[in-house]
C-alpha cells in the first residue's frame, strides 16, 4: 500500500484538475464492463460496524449475488451496504480510505459538516483517489445524527460503494428507544450503470413497462390522450428506473432474504431509514403500526405521527415504533411507482411472519405535476394536519385503473436480458388496488384540462436566468408550491402521510431574514434524456459557480419545470425549509424533494467557506447534467 495522503487546503483550480473523476460528461466505462475478467471475490449482505478515531476502509470490486441475479459490483470492507461507520459528535476522525479499483473512487460523507477539502466530490473538492492509493479524511465531528456515505465518481454508487453512518449526540438523545436500528434502502442491478445510461438515452420510458397497455386500462378521453401524445410522455412515467430492472434491497438483502429486526413487546423501537439508492423514491408503511417522526436528515423534529411515508433518494427519517399486539410486523418499502419493493420484519421470535401487503395499482401523473395547477399555494393542502393529504387539488388522483395484470410485465426479465426477479416474489401479490370510493375518490386517470390555447413549451414564461434550448422540452405553467404534497402516489391514501408541512425543529432556530432572492429551474428533456439547471447542463457552467458571500443569507426557490419530482442535495451545509412555520420552527435539510410541476423554498446561511457540490441526487440525473457549483466565500483574510 502507498503512503496515506491528504490535503490541508486545495484551491479550485487545483480540484478541477480531477474534473473527469467527476463522472457527468462522457466517462467510459472501465474495461471490466465490456467482458474483462472481474475478480471472483464473493461480496456479502449487510454490513459490520466501525468506530473510533482511526478507521480503515477500503474499497474493491466483486461478485454480487441477490437471489438468482449476478453481476459485478463495488464494494467497501467487503460488503453491500459498506461497514456502518458510528461516531461521538465532538470527537476527530480519520478515515483511511483505499482505493483498489483499476479507476478512481472517492466517499462523500453525504449530510455531515466537514472542510470542503474531505467532503468528497472529485473534480470540485479534491482530485479523487486514484488506483492503489489511500486518501485520509480527517475532520472533528461537530453534530448528531442519522447520515450516509456513498462514492461521487461515476456511477459507482449504483454498483453497491455506500453505507451507513449514525454519529451519538454528545448531550443526552432527546430520542428515547429501547432498541435503535439502520433500515438502508437501495437496489440491485446485475447490469453495468453505463448500459442502463445508455438505455435510457435512447429511450427514457424504457425500463416502464407500465406503459405497454395504458392506451386500454386506462379510460383516458380523447383529449387527454392527444395530450399525453403531444408532450410525448406516459402517465405511469414515474421513475426512470423500475422494478422492471431492479430488486430492491433493505440493508442489501432482496425481499426474499429474510430481514430481521428483534423486537419485545412494548418497547420503543427506532428505525433510522436511508434511502441510498440511485434513483428510487420509496413508500415505506408498517401495517398495523403507527410511526412517529423523530428525526429528517439527521436532524431533530417535534414528534409526527404517520402510516406512510415518501423518501427520496438521499432523505433520512428516523421514526419511532411500538409494535405490541401481533408476533411480526412487516416493514414494507413500496418502490414510488409501485414496480416492486424492499420487505423487512419486525419479529418478536425467529422466523416470525406478518403477511406482505400486495403492491398497489400503479400511480398516475395529473395536471398538477406537469404546473397546471391553478389553486394558490396554500389551497393545495387538504387536511395536511390531520395528515390526510388529498392532492393538489380536488379531483387530481393518483390512483391508478384496476385490474392491471402486473404479473404480465411487473417483475419479468427484459428481451434479451437474462434477469430474474424470482428473488421479489412476494407472497399474495395480487396488485390489486384498494378503493377509494369511501373518501370520495375514483381510482380512474386524472381529471381532464383543455389543452387549448395552452403550451407546454411556451418558454416566455422562464426567466431570463433560465437559457432556452434543446435541454428544455416542458414549462411549467404555474409551479405553485407543493411542500405539502406528500409525494406521488400517496394524496388519495385513506390513512395519515407524511409531507413537508408538518415538520418543525425541534430546537429553535436563530432567525435572520435574507438579504436577497434567487430563483433556480429545474429543467430537462425526458425524450432526449437531458437534464440540468436553467437550462444548462454542468459542462457548460463549470467555470461559473453559483456564489454566496460568507455568512450570507439567501432564500432559494427552486422550481420544477419537468414531470418528474427531483431530490436536491447542496453539500456542506443545512438549510431551513419555507414549509409555512414561524422562522424559528423551519426544520432543517440537507435534501428536498421538488415535486413535478412545483415549487420548493429553503433559507440557507452560507457559512460553510469552499466550493460545494449542488445537484439532483437522482445518480442518471446528475450525470446527465443537473449539478453545480456553490462557491462560498471564506471570511476576510482568509482564503484557499
Amino acid at each position: 500500500m502507498v503512503g496515506v495522503t491528504g490535503i490541508s487546503m486545495i484551491s479550485r483550480r487545483q480540484a478541477l484538475g480531477g474534473a473527469a473523476a467527476l463522472g457527468l460528461a462522457g466517462l467510459s466505462a472501465p474495461s471490466w464492463a465490456h467482458g474483462g475478467d472481474v475478480q471472483a471475490r464473493e461480496i456479502r449482505s449487510g454490513f459490520d460496524a466501525v468506530s473510533g478515531e482511526d478507521i480503515d476502509l477500503t474499497i474493491a470490486r466483486g461478485t454480487r449475488r441477490v437471489g438468482r441475479r449476478q453481476g459485478s459490483a463495488v464494494a467497501v470492507n467487503g460488503s453491500v451496504p459498506g461497514p456502518l461507520v458510528r461516531l461521538k459528535q465532538g470527537q476527530t476522525v480519520r478515515l483511511n480510505v483505499t482505493n483498489t479499483l483499476d479507476e478512481d473512487s472517492s466517499i462523500h460523507w453525504h449530510g455531515l459538516l466537514v472542510p470542503f477539502q474531505y467532503d468528497g466530490v472529485p473534480g470540485v473538492s479534491f482530485p479523487g483517489i486514484a488506483p492503489g492509493e489511500t486518501f485520509r479524511y480527517e475532520f472533528p465531528v461537530r453534530q448528531a445524527g442519522t447520515y450516509w456515505w456513498h462514492s461521487h465518481s461515476g456511477l459507482q454508487e449504483q454498483t453497491g460503494h455506500y453505507g451507513p453512518i449514525i454519529i451519538e449526540p454528545d448531550d443526552p438523545d432527546p430520542v428515547e428507544a429501547d432498541r435503535d436500528y439502520v433500515l438502508l434502502l437501495s437496489e440491485f442491478t446485475p447490469h453495468h450503470p453505463h448500459r442502463l445510461m445508455a438505455k435510457l438515452k435512447k429511450g427514457e420510458g424504457y425500463f416502464n413497462y407500465q406503459q405497454r397497455s395504458w392506451t386500454d386500462d386506462y379510460p383516458l378521453t380523447a383529449e387527454e390522450r392527444r395530450m399525453w401524445a403531444k408532450m410525448r410522455m406516459m402517465p405511469t412515467d414515474i421513475l426512470d428506473v423500475t422494478g422492471a430492472e431492479y430488486t430492491y434491497l433493505a440493508n442489501g438483502h432482496g425481499p426474499a432474504d429474510g430481514l430481521e429486526y428483534a423486537f419485545r413487546p412494548g418497547e420503543r423501537v427506532r428505525l433510522r431509514l436511508i434511502n441510498g439508492s440511485a434513483m428510487t423514491f420509496f413508500n415505506v408503511r408498517i401495517p398495523g403500526l403507527v410511526m412517529t417522526v423523530v428525526a429528517a436528515d439527521g436532524q431533530n423534529v417535534r414528534p409526527v405521527e404517520v402510516d406512510e411515508l415518501q423518501i427520496g433518494v438521499a432523505e433520512t427519517y428516523d421514526v419511532i415504533v411500538e409494535p405490541r399486539g401481533a408476533a411480526a410486523y412487516t416493514i414494507a418499502a413500496e418502490s414510488m411507482d409501485r414496480s416492486g419493493m424492499a420487505v423487512a420484519s419486525l419479529v418478536s421470535a425467529p422466523g416470525a411472519r406478518a403477511d406482505v401487503p400486495a403492491l398497489r395499482s400503479p400511480p398516475l401523473l395529473t395536471m398538477a405535476d406537469m404546473g397546471m395547477n391553478h389553486g394558490s399555494a396554500h389551497g393545495m393542502e387538504h387536511g395536511a394536519s390531520q395528515g390526510m393529504n388529498h392532492g393538489a387539488s380536488q379531483g387530481m388522483n393518483h390512483g391508478a385503473a384496476q385490474g392491471m395484470d402486473h404479473g404480465a410485465m411487473g417483475h419479468g426479465a427484459m428481451a434479451g436480458d437474462a434477469t430474474d426477479h424470482t428473488a421479489m416474489d412476494h407472497p399474495a401479490m395480487d396488485h390489486g388496488g384498494g378503493s377509494h370510493a369511501a373518501m370520495g375518490h375514483s381510482d380512474q386517470a386524472p381529471a381532464s384540462a383543455s389543452m387549448n390555447g395552452m403550451d407546454m413549451r411556451d418558454t416566455d414564461l422562464l426567466p431570463d436566468t433560465v437559457k432556452v434550448g434543446p435541454g428544455i422540452d416542458m414549462v411549467s405553467m404555474n409551479p405553485v408550491d407543493r411542500m405539502g404534497d406528500p409525494g406521488i402516489g400517496l394524496a388519495t391514501v385513506p390513512h395519515r402521510t407524511l409531507n413537508y408541512r408538518m415538520l418543525r425543529a425541534l430546537a429553535r432556530n436563530p432567525v435572520r431574514p435574507p438579504t436577497r432572492e434567487m430563483e433556480i429551474h429545474l429543467t430537462g428533456n425526458m425524450e432526449r434524456y437531458m437534464w440540468s439547471f436553467d437550462g444548462q447542463k454542468f459542462a457548460a457552467v463549470s467555470d461559473s459557480p453559483i456564489r454566496f458571500a460568507h455568512d450570507e443569507r439567501v432564500r432559494v426557490k427552486l422550481v420544477n419545470d419537468t414531470m418528474m419530482a427531483h431530490p436536491i442535495h447542496l453539500h456542506g451545509h443545512f438549510f431551513e425549509l419555507v414549509n409555512g412555520a414561524d422562522a424559528a420552527d423551519q426544520p432543517l435539510k440537507h435534501t428536498v424533494i421538488v415535486q413535478p410541476g412545483g415549487s420548493a423554498t429553503f433559507d440557507l446561511t452560507a457559512n460553510e467557506p469552499g466550493d460545494w457540490a449542488f445537484h439532483c441526487h437522482l445518480l442518471y440525473h446528475m450525470h446527465a447534467g443537473m449539478f453545480q457549483v456553490v462557491s462560498v466565500a471564506f471570511p476576510q483574510g482568509e482564503g484557499a
